[in-house]
């Protein structure tokens, strides 16, 4: 089967080792059917709870134990996916972050992909526009239409995450009368594991699912998983 690269699919938030069981096969899935020929991780690959400057469940793994188990599960994405662009999401942060609180310079701490074993095709971004379309994390945003507001703020088309309760695609007018949209493209989370603890009296839950762009950043869908 030929790969399309015009069409792009965008991994939501997987908060690795948290992640859903099955949306690894559904983001499988979804690139064959559409025949995405690039891939991108929308942000926050990795959860990093046990070093979370929020309250975390002291009955949970440690922070040696959680890294080690997010590697090892990280290693089918690798092999599924060999290709992939990843947003640097907040939780992806935080071990810049702790670095700073304790006081100790970046020098003494590895690079991002040094972290996690990136392949030689993975390659980590704050934010990427390619195709007139721009892709961040979205950490800035917050709300249900927050995929709008980062379109008109880039201009352009965006792609956004981060809100886990939101699955959604807008097209917009412009002043220089040009249809752009905004996606948020869900996520991938287990919402039932401790790490997502914090959301169980929320109004809204998380909604699973991924991003596809396609015929070079004209167009935008979601597509849900699970709970259909």
């Amino acid at each position: 089967m030929k790969l399309l690269e015009a069409n792009t699919l965008i991994i939501g938030d997987t908060h690795i080792p948290f992640e859903k069981d099955g949306y690894l096969d559904f983001c499988i899935d979804l690139q064959r059917r559409v025949k995405c020929g690039k891939v991108k991780h929308i942000g926050d690959l990795s959860d990093n709870h046990a070093i979370s400057y929020h309250e975390k469940d002291p009955d949970g793994l440690s922070p040696k134990d959680e890294y080690t188990l997010a590697l090892k599960r990280l290693k089918a994405w690798k092999k599924a996916f060999p290709r992939m662009d990843i947003m640097r999401g907040n939780h992806d942060s935080l071990v810049d972050r702790k670095g700073r609180t304790a006081g100790l310079p970046k020098g003494v701490f590895r690079d991002y992909r040094d972290i996690w074993e990136f392949p030689t095709g993975w390659h980590d971004h704050w934010e990427l526009k390619e195709d007139g379309v721009k892709y961040t994390h979205g950490t800035a945003y917050s709300g249900k239409y927050a995929h709008v507001a980062a379109a008109y703020d880039a201009r352009c088309s965006a792609v956004i995450g981060h809100i886990h309760s939101v699955g959604a695609v807008q097209y917009i007018d412009t002043t220089e009368r040009k249809a752009i949209f905004g996606m948020n493209v869900g996520c991938g989370i287990d919402r039932d594991k401790y790490a997502f603890a914090y959301g169980k009296d929320f109004r809204f839950k998380p909604i699973l699912g991924a991003g596809v762009v396609t015929d070079h950043g004209k167009y935008a869908q979601f597509f849900p998983f699970g709970r259909v």
